[in-house]
């Protein structure tokens, strides 16, 4: 199969494209910045805030292979901080990477998969997409607006051909938590003295999580479905028990047991 993911160059991005290149797909990846290649992947330089260079990526899969079997979104970034203290730059930052990113490849890849009559779309959200996560408040709207977005998607493609599934990783150790941009002044722990030892547990369950090659391994027998499913949390029993107890628990009882989780 041929099959582009966006956000190559490190974490999951990475570990898929390795994962699925060796299991014998044509893999192509987007990537901001320079790193180092893998061996039998295609690297294609785009930013995905840049309509221009969206299309670009798409059209250059398209001529060289004729076709997209599969599309992974996977670019994206994460802020940190109470939403109070977030600047507007950064939440808009936030949106237009994990969210608009992901729009602006589908409305280039579905156009492609519909007159194919095929295809699978892949999209990476988050637990963070289903459950509100304090200090990480924007991080989880640009995801819930992900589970959103392709809940609708799915009806409408389904017709055509087209699978739309919908990954939601929880904590995994890998470089996205020394890359995320935490807002951090005198003023933001004066104002909310919970933020530092919250971020720090936060930050610890990260480093303590499971491999991106764990997920990749997933994601590779995922495309190999062809009856793939809507949803996977990939995850811990734990966090897969608490998106579990969100939908049974009264709101109110869960939102004390994330206080205490999260040490606010």
């Amino acid at each position: 199969m041929v099959i582009l993911i966006t956000g190559i160059t490190s974490g999951f991005g990475k570990a898929m494209a390795q994962r699925l290149a060796a299991d014998g797909h044509i893999v192509y990846g987007t990537h901001r910045k320079d790193c180092q290649q893998l061996p039998g992947v295609h690297y294609i330089k785009a930013e995905a805030t840049c309509q221009a260079d969206v299309e670009a990526a798409v059209n250059s899969v398209l001529e060289a292979e004729g076709r997209i079997d599969v599309f992974i979104n996977n670019a994206g970034m994460g802020i940190g901080g109470p939403l109070e203290f977030s600047s507007l730059e950064d939440c808009q930052r936030q949106m237009d990477v994990n969210f608009f990113g992901m729009v602006r490849f589908l409305k280039c890849i579905v156009p492609i998969m519909r007159k194919q009559g095929k295809g699978h779309i892949i999209c990476l959200s988050s637990i963070g997409g289903l459950v509100g996560l304090p200090y990480q408040g924007m991080y989880s709207a640009s995801k819930f607006a992900i589970e959103g977005y392709c809940e609708a998607l799915r009806l409408e493609v389904r017709k055509f051909g087209i699978n739309v599934t919908v990954i939601e990783p929880g904590d995994f150790s890998t470089s996205f938590t020394a890359q995320r941009k935490s807002v951090d002044n005198p003023e933001v722990h004066e104002a909310y003295p919970s933020y530092a030892r919250s971020l720090a547990s936060i930050e610890k369950d990260e480093t303590n999580g499971l491999k991106p090659e764990f997920l990749a391994a997933k994601v590779s027998r995922i495309v190999r479905k062809k009856r793939p499913g809507y949803h996977y949390i990939i995850s811990s029993f734990l966090q897969r028990l608490a998106v579990v107890a969100r939908t049974v628990l009264p709101s109110r009882t869960f939102a004390w047991i994330m206080s205490l989780y999260y040490k606010l």
